[in-house]
């Protein structure tokens, strides 16, 4: 069949420029969309960099302020404080006096080793060999506390005892508190049972709470006498008990037994006459502790002089010992330490004599009414 007005070569040049017109039309779309695409791109990485440049500026201000804080800090310091005051030693180590009084001739003290230390002035001022070397004996324990109290807040609040250690402590024949295997004994029990009766299981208990191990614990003493700055006093037990390499010297352990004293919580325990534990299934009632050095005087013997504090003594190798600390009616203090007494009661009468005879009469109020001995024995 023909049809007029046909042109088969118009017809395909029409649907050529239709083709070409599309082709374009879908070139300027794409171009378009990469032209949003880039822009959209671009606008990302701006926008990235000023966010890092705005973070980078801070820290930079951030440290510039910082840096500025320790500049300040340092040329304040520098400027309104150059010396911070000295710390005060804890503890001034004792003189011999320049009078100090030797009693060695004395026959009215039975003890070979003593000596007398004026508290308020840090000096030895009377003494028997006050720098020989003596065994401590359970006056160990006046250092025992005094490490157990500064380090009580590291300290677990209850020891439980066992077998072991009592048995060992029994066959060492060794004072003690009375705990019982199985008995589980908090801290402020533990420090009376150690001072009162000299308790060695107390002080055994207390030594593995605060270090561990005697070892250990005797490491802490060793290091609390050469912050003290003590030059002849060396321990290896918490206890007392002989050991050739434990020992100190009767101006020492005064010494240390005035830095007990301003302790408020070894002064207090170190001053207790009896106190009695928290009661536990082996001790329903508790046990009555009572202080060696109080069952055997008043403290109140001598005239214008009251012996508030002390710590008694003994091994076959020590023999009889004592220290302890007094305070006039005036307000002086004193610490009494002797050594080495073949008989139990001569520190006893060794102390009163020498607070009543050596201490000046003028640091005692002597219009107080004197009081007499205990009979206690």
């Amino acid at each position: 069949m023909k049809y007029d007005n046909y042109d088969e070569d118009a017809i395909r040049r029409s649907r050529k420029r239709k083709s070409q017109l599309m082709k374009k039309k879908r070139q300027k779309i794409l171009r378009r969309r990469l032209i949003m695409m880039a822009a959209v791109t671009f606008l990302i990485v701006l926008a990235a960099v000023i966010v890092n440049v705005t973070l980078g500026l801070k820290k930079t201000l951030g440290q510039k302020a910082a840096f500025a804080s320790d500049i300040t800090d340092e040329t304040q310091s520098e400027i309104l404080m150059p010396t911070e005051a000295p710390t005060e030693p804890p503890l001034i180590y004792s003189q011999m006096a320049a009078d100090y009084q030797d009693l060695s001739a004395d026959a009215q003290i039975a003890s070979p080793y003593a000596a007398l230390l004026d508290v308020n002035n840090h000096r030895i001022i009377a003494g028997k060999l006050a720098d020989t070397k003596i065994y401590p004996a359970s006056m160990t324990k006046v250092m025992t506390l005094i490490v157990v109290s500064e380090n009580i807040d590291k300290m677990p609040k209850t020891y439980t005892f066992g077998f072991e250690m009592l048995n060992r402590l029994y066959r060492e024949e060794a004072s003690v508190a009375g705990f019982l295997e199985g008995e589980t004994v908090d801290v402020e029990d533990l420090m009376y049972g150690l001072v009162l009766p000299s308790g060695a299981d107390a002080a055994e208990a207390l030594a593995i709470m605060a270090a561990g191990s005697n070892e250990e614990f005797a490491n802490l003493m060793n290091e609390k006498c050469k912050e003290l700055g003590l030059k002849y006093t060396h321990f290896t037990n918490p206890t007392g008990l002989y050991d050739e390499e434990q020992y100190t010297t009767p101006s020492e352990m005064a010494m240390i037994m005035k830095y007990a004293m301003d302790n408020s919580e070894c002064a207090k325990v170190l001053s207790t006459f009896q106190y009695t534990t928290e009661k536990t299934t082996q001790h329903p009632d508790g046990i009555l502790l009572t202080n060696t050095m109080f069952s055997r005087m008043y403290g109140t013997e001598v005239e214008g002089v009251t012996i508030t504090a002390g710590k008694t003594g003994y091994t076959d190798e020590a023999l009889n010992c004592l220290v302890s600390y007094a305070v006039t009616n005036k307000g002086n203090a004193y610490v009494f330490c002797t050594g080495g007494a073949t008989y139990r009661w001569a520190p006893v009468y060794d102390e009163i004599y020498v607070y009543k005879n050596i201490i000046p009469a003028s640091a005692k109020d002597l219009e107080t009414e004197t009081t007499k001995m205990s009979p206690n024995n």
